[in-house]
């Protein structure tokens, strides 16, 4: 049975638990080693900007980057510890719920995404900085 995007990220949100802005901006204060990752697109995320110290790997590139089994130079070495805490970010909360999802699939264990995305970040009145 084909599955929709909505579909999609209604499995997603089954799996990986949504946090808030508030949730995330406390996770990261109590986890510097934290890893806050944009998955949309680079010109979707440098429209939206980025939470202060988060990177920007697009949704489809990310299990690309996160597989271990890939060579080095196809890897991003911050997604080497499966045990490192991992929030995922986009624009309104759907693509980074299945960027979570994605993580959770392939081991890592602390895993979560921000409920309503950047925009979300935005409206509780936290700082985003430009995508570099």
């Amino acid at each position: 049975m084909a599955l929709t995007f909505m579909q999609m990220v209604q499995k997603a949100r089954e799996n990986v638990p949504g946090i808030t802005s508030a949730e995330a901006k406390e996770r990261i204060a109590a986890k510097p080693e934290t890893l806050v990752i944009d998955v949309q697109d680079a010109a979707d995320a440098g429209a939206c900007g980025l939470i202060p110290g988060g990177v920007n790997i697009s949704l489809g590139m990310l299990p690309i980057r996160a597989d271990l089994e890939l060579p080095e130079n196809l890897r991003d070495p911050r997604l080497a510890d499966r045990n490192r805490p991992i929030i995922t970010t986009c624009g309104a909360g759907g693509q980074a719920a299945l960027g979570a999802y994605i993580l959770k699939q392939m081991g890592f264990t602390d895993v979560a995404f921000i409920d309503g995305g950047t925009a979300a970040w935005k409206q509780a009145g936290f700082e985003v900085e430009p995508l570099k």
